[in-house]
């Protein structure tokens, strides 16, 4: 009795930490919704990083399987596809009206396609890289691209948007940097905290992100596990 117990708890970790980045997701676009951008961005990141982290425990815990695969695909198309698209709109969109929704809601079409064609060929695919540009990072490059669009051209957003929706549909190989001892889109995670030690230093402590202070621990404790893992399995060899 012990053991199964032990054993469907073991079982659920990895889906939990899938969950907690699909409710991440769902709080963006709450946050989103009430003007937020800021907090927005900084749960997506946190989404990054739990979906960094459910495979790789998965496979650590031996504890791989079909639901745990499909579940991270939903909770992809929340996380990376609603809710970037979703501050997308209401900082920028908004003011197309119903031409700006569909525009908008064209980004989470193109990532659901992209994760479906990713799923029926994932035993087809390279380890050494992917077929079109992940959701995930699509997602993540949005996001970066909501928080700055004020600083740039209204055209050239518009079109960085079509090329993200574009590349994740393509046949474009993009390598998958599997070796590299970092979270997957390690670089644009830290992107973001870099924006966020940015506010800092300028001293908008009112329109600082509180959410990064559950980001940066986070990211710095799977930065140190994975360093560590990766010189445990160096000196292994």
């Amino acid at each position: 009795m012990k053991f199964g117990v032990i054993h469907i708890i073991r079982n659920s970790i990895p889906n939990l930490f899938t969950l907690a980045n699909l409710f991440f997701g769902f709080l963006s676009v709450m946050y989103s919704a009430q003007g937020d951008y800021k907090n927005a961005a900084i749960l997506i990141l946190i989404g990054m990083m739990l979906d960094s982290m459910d495979g790789r425990i998965a496979r650590m815990l031996r504890v791989e399987s079909d639901l745990g695969k499909e579940l991270d695909s939903l909770a992809d198309i929340v996380t990376f596809g609603v809710a970037p698209a979703m501050m997308a709109y209401y900082s920028y969109y908004s003011s197309f009206g119903a031409v700006g929704m569909a525009v908008a809601g064209l980004f989470p079409l193109f990532g659901a396609y992209r994760l479906a064609r990713f799923n029926i060929n994932a035993v087809k695919s390279s380890l050494k890289y992917f077929t079109g540009v992940p959701i995930t990072a699509a997602g993540g490059l949005l996001t970066l691209l909501t928080l700055f669009h004020g600083k740039m051209p209204g055209y050239l957003f518009v079109i960085a948007f079509f090329i993200l929706c574009y590349l994740m549909v393509s046949t474009i190989k993009i390598p998958s940097l599997k070796d590299i001892p970092l979270p997957k889109y390690g670089i644009i995670i830290t992107l973001f905290l870099g924006y966020a030690i940015y506010l800092v230093f300028k001293k908008e402590q009112l329109r600082f992100p509180y959410f990064i202070y559950v980001a940066i621990p986070l990211y710095v404790a799977f930065i140190g596990y994975q360093l560590v893992r990766t010189k445990r399995k160096n000196s292994t060899k």
